[in-house]
Formats: structure tokens, C-alpha cells, sequence
């Protein structure tokens, strides 16, 4: 049983929404490019139809992430990760059962709207249990959780266990069980530090309240526009490399094996670039430099296809989980969020990320069929939409304050 001291029992919470990331979400989710070949002739599916498959995960985030934050904020992350996890593993496992274009593609659906709070209410949680000292290294170990199970997933989904488990539908089940556990774990999980019980906490926040607040706050609004491009770029991304690699007659191993590489180096990358925003004290600092690269990756692509695969990979991956928990650490530091607007705010990114989940797959696909490189070009205008965003959006980090302190002095 676990330690209920806070200063303690913060790090299981951590370990905990690390294995939420892990193995509720980031691997049932990270199977499926993989393994839509098999799919794919399993179910007579075509290239458009594989794209809609794809962004369907996305298209609750339209409608259910603002609902979803407000939810979190109410009953607090506990609770809703518990509610989460577990219905998450039961449709993540219904997957298993379709038998057609429809019935995956509504599977699909129903599995992304318990999605949306596994990658956002473990934030909330981070918030609420650690100081604003490490909570940079918080959000870095979960998206470094994230990563490592999107890697799990890519890696050995279709290559291992699909075999090992008897095919993918076997594989789906294995996967919706091991996340009824991780719900079972957090439905007897403490709610909120001790400090909190006789405080405002986030586990009571009025909707309508948490809603009229949010979305006066412009900063919001800006990180909602950056993560719609981000998260349209990065469902673009891994759902079109492996397809792209077979299509110039890569193996099956070799194309799993590239997302793979591009998984494994966001593990990489998530936790140092997080520590070393928390040293500098600068939060856009570290987003530029993870926009350019992912803009240089991209560029190899459009010039040098499947022959840069392996650099690009290298170089978009290597910032990917930063890319997220870099934003939502801005996200919770921003004046007016904190933790107690932090499941709000979350939710109204998660709605517009949602939006780019959804419309960029289907669209990179069907300008793949004309070029496909003309895919590529489509994720480098996101990407430069995202780096005029982070532009408008205000330093989070530590030194924004010795900034305002100079500007006050030289007014004097």
C-alpha cells in the first residue's frame, strides 16, 4: 500500500498517471498505424478510409474536451481518470469486434472521448500535487510516459505481439484489460493532498464558473491555436509515415521501426528539454527550437523522401512529448489558470487539437494520392502556424519576472 504522506504519495500519483499514459492510452493508441495493414486486409479497408479511421480518435476533442475539463475540474482528476481508464478499456477492447469501416470507425469515436482526460487529467493531478518548482519535471516524466508508450506501440504491436496474441483483434482485448486495472487504481486513489481538503480545490469548481473564467483568458486561446496545429501535425505524422515507407516498398519492420525511432527519441527528449526550460526559466524559448526542428524534418522529407526518414524521425521525434509538456506547463502557469482552471483550460486546447487530429489525416491522405509528398507541406504550414502562435503567447517561466522587474526599474 502506498505512503500517504504527501511529500511521498505525490510520486505515485506520478507513477500512476505515467502508467495511465502508458498503457491506457499511448499504446492502445499508438497500435493502430502499425497495425492497419493487417487491419486493412482484414476489413477491405482503403487509404481514405484508413485516414478516417485514424483522425476519428480526434473528433470527440470538437466536441467533448471542453466538457471533459470542466468534469475533471468538478470531481477532481482521480476520479475522472478512474471513470476514464476504465471506459477506455472496455471500447479499446470492443475494437476487437468490428467487423467493417463503420463499426471500427465508431469504436474509434467512443475510444477518444475517454482519451481526451487520460493525456489531460494526469496533468491536472500533477498540478495539484507538485509545486510549481518541479512541476516542469512532472509534465516532462509524463510526456516522457507517453512517448515511451507510444513507442511500446509502434515497435512491437504489429511485429510481436499481434503474432504472439493470435492477431490484432486478440491484441486489442490484452490491451483494454491492462487498462481496467490502471482505472481500478485510480478509483481508490487518494483525491488531493491534505493542504487542499479545506480549500477551494479543483474537485469542486462550479461549470459554469470554470467555463465564464477560461475562456476570457486570451493566453488560452493562443495555446489552443498552437496545440490545433501540433495536434494535427502529429496525428498526420504517425498515422501516414509507416503507410508512406511500405508504399516505397519498405519492409513492414523497417516502417515500424521508423516510428519507432521517432517515439523513442521523444522518450529522449521530453525530460531534458522540460529541465533545462525549468534552469533557463523560459518556456518559448524551448517551443521555438522544437518548431524549427520539426520544420528542418520536414523539409528533408520534401526534398530527399524515404532516403531522410531516418533523420527526420530523429529530429521531429526529438521534441515531440516536449511539444506537449512544455505547453501544458505554460498552460497551468499562465495568470488566471493554475490548478484549480487547469482541467478547463486543458479541455478547451483538447477541443482544438481535436479539430486538427480529426482534419489533418484525412486531408494529408488524399493529397498523398496525388503527391505524396505533398503531405509533408501540408504538416510544414501547421508547423509554421504553430511558431507564429507561440509568439503571441507570454513567457510562463521564472525569469519573467526579473523581465518585469527591469521594466519597472527603467520606468523609474
Amino acid at each position: 500500500m502506498p505512503d500517504y504522506t504527501d511529500s511521498k504519495y505525490r510520486w505515485y500519483i506520478l507513477s500512476l498517471g505515467i502508467a495511465t499514459h502508458m498503457f491506457a492510452a499511448a499504446i492502445p493508441f499508438m497500435c493502430m498505424p502499425v497495425l492497419f495493414e493487417e487491419i486493412s486486409l482484414d476489413l477491405g479497408l482503403n487509404l481514405v478510409q484508413i485516414g478516417v479511421v485514424w483522425g476519428m480518435i480526434g473528433l470527440p476533442g470538437v466536441f467533448c474536451g471542453f466538457a471533459s475539463g470542466m468534469i475533471t475540474d468538478k470531481y477532481g482528476a482521480a476520479r475522472t481518470l478512474g471513470v476514464a481508464c476504465l471506459a477506455a478499456g472496455l471500447i479499446g477492447a470492443a475494437r476487437g469486434l468490428s467487423d467493417n469501416f463503420a463499426t471500427l470507425t465508431a469504436m474509434m469515436f467512443l475510444f477518444g472521448i475517454f482519451y481526451i482526460p487520460l493525456g489531460s487529467a494526469t496533468h491536472k493531478a500533477a498540478g495539484q500535487w507538485f509545486s510549481a518548482k518541479q512541476l516542469g519535471l512532472a509534465n516532462g516524466l509524463l510526456a516522457a510516459g507517453m512517448g515511451a508508450g507510444n513507442m511500446i506501440g509502434a515497435s512491437i504491436s504489429a511485429t510481436v505481439l499481434s503474432p504472439l496474441f493470435g492477431g490484432w483483434r486478440n491484441l486489442v482485448f490484452v490491451y483494454g484489460g491492462i487498462a481496467l486495472v490502471i482505472g481500478i487504481l485510480w478509483l481508490t486513489a487518494k483525491r488531493v493532498p491534505t493542504s487542499e481538503k479545506n480549500l477551494l480545490s479543483p474537485d469542486n469548481i462550479p461549470f459554469r464558473q470554470s467555463l465564464s473564467h477560461v475562456i476570457r483568458l486570451k493566453p488560452v486561446w493562443m495555446l489552443s491555436i498552437f496545440m490545433l496545429c501540433i495536434g494535427g501535425y502529429f496525428a498526420g505524422l504517425t498515422g501516414y509515415i509507416p503507410l508512406y515507407l511500405l508504399s516505397i516498398d519498405w519492409s513492414t519492420t523497417g516502417a515500424s521501426m521508423a516510428l519507432t525511432l521517432f517515439t523513442g527519441m521523444s522518450i529522449l527528449g521530453a525530460v531534458p528539454l522540460t529541465l533545462i526550460s525549468d534552469k533557463l526559466g523560459r518556456r518559448k524559448t524551448l517551443l521555438y527550437v522544437a518548431i524549427i526542428s520539426v520544420i528542418i524534418a520536414l523539409v528533408l522529407l520534401v526534398i530527399f523522401g524515404g532516403s531522410a526518414a531516418w533523420v527526420s524521425m530523429v529530429l521531429a521525434g526529438l521534441v515531440q512529448e516536449a511539444f506537449f509538456a512544455l505547453s501544458i506547463t505554460v498552460l497551468i502557469e499562465t495568470d488566471g489558470v493554475g490548478a484549480a482552471y487547469a482541467g478547463t483550460a486543458l479541455g478547451l486546447t483538447g477541443t482544438l487539437a481535436g479539430i486538427g487530429s480529426f482534419i489533418v489525416p484525412p486531408i494529408g491522405n488524399r493529397l498523398a494520392l496525388i503527391d505524396p509528398r505533398l503531405t509533408f507541406l501540408l504538416w510544414i504550414v501547421l508547423a509554421v502556424a504553430a511558431l507564429l502562435s507561440v509568439y503571441f503567447i507570454k513567457e510562463t517561466g521564472w525569469r519573467r519576472n526579473d523581465l518585469k522587474i527591469r521594466k519597472d526599474l527603467s520606468k523609474i
